[in-house]
């Protein structure tokens, strides 16, 4: 199992805990299903990736991508660090790994 793998599982638990702590603190729907959609996504990128499907690493790459927009954004919109600027550093941090390891498959 590689880093770019670990990285996904990761920040897929991360966006789902995340959806669900924006729905218990401001009964945010749409956090709780997008954060669940895109987390799950995230697991299964990585699970697949696990059975060799390289296809899971470019799902995974795509979904952390489009994450780490969408929170730098909300972080230049509400300048407050909790939760997008986290989201988006952490974000990057997988980004960053996800890319390096398909890179090196490559």
């Amino acid at each position: 199992m590689n880093l770019g793998i670990v990285a996904a599982f990761a920040y897929g638990i991360l966006a789902i805990v995340g959806g669900v702590i924006g729905y218990i603190q401001a009964t945010s729907r749409v956090s709780l299903l997008s954060g669940s959609i895109s987390g799950l996504l995230l697991i299964l990128a990585a699970y697949f990736q696990l059975q060799g499907q390289t296809w899971g690493a470019i799902l995974a790459v795509l979904v952390t991508a489009v994450l780490v927009v969408f929170f730098a954004f909300r972080l230049a919109k509400t300048r407050k660090f909790m939760p997008a600027g986290l989201m988006t550093i952490l974000g990057m941090l997988a980004l960053a790994v996800m890319v390096n390891q398909f890179v090196a498959l490559r």
